[in-house]
């Protein structure tokens, strides 16, 4: 009796699992640069407190502004796939995940960034490797998004 339940149980466990695992996308994976692992190459930047803030509050909002408008632009350019700011007030202010595969390549993109250009930023780059699908992120976060900054 417990071989039988043992057996209907995991015959029922393989079932729902194999359900809800998506089978290989070939095509998918080769769009996305996909290694055999469904992973590849990216540069991450670590965004931090540069040698000269911004003291004025007018030009501090504008230079924001037009910090996100080059995140938009680099996201819709398809080299930017994560961007985000840390919560708490530390050194490292923000993460960017290029979807870029040198330092060079991620090391020019960050030099459209005003923050960068005016000294309020400076980035620490490395390369990374992570999910292809990360590449995918833009696109269903602007089917979630409700307002935009």
């Amino acid at each position: 009796m417990k071989k039988t339940i043992l057996l209907f149980t995991l015959l029922l466990f393989s079932k729902v699992y194999s359900q809800n695992t998506p089978a290989y996308n070939e095509k998918l994976a080769k769009q996305l640069g996909a290694d055999e692992y469904g992973m590849k190459s990216y540069v991450m930047a670590f965004l931090k407190r540069g040698p000269t803030p911004s003291k004025d509050s007018a030009t501090s909002v504008q230079l924001q502004k037009a910090h996100m408008n080059n995140i938009q632009r680099m996201a819709n350019e398809g080299k930017l796939c994560v961007a985000g700011p840390f919560l708490e007030k530390g050194e490292i202010r923000g993460i960017y995940i290029f979807n870029v595969t040198t330092i060079e390549e991620a090391r020019k993109l960050t030099e459209t960034d005003p923050l960068i250009k005016s000294g309020g930023l400076i980035m620490e780059l490395h390369q990374w490797y992570g999910s292809a699908a990360l590449q995918q992120i833009n696109t269903i976060h602007s089917t979630i998004t409700k307002t935009s900054f």
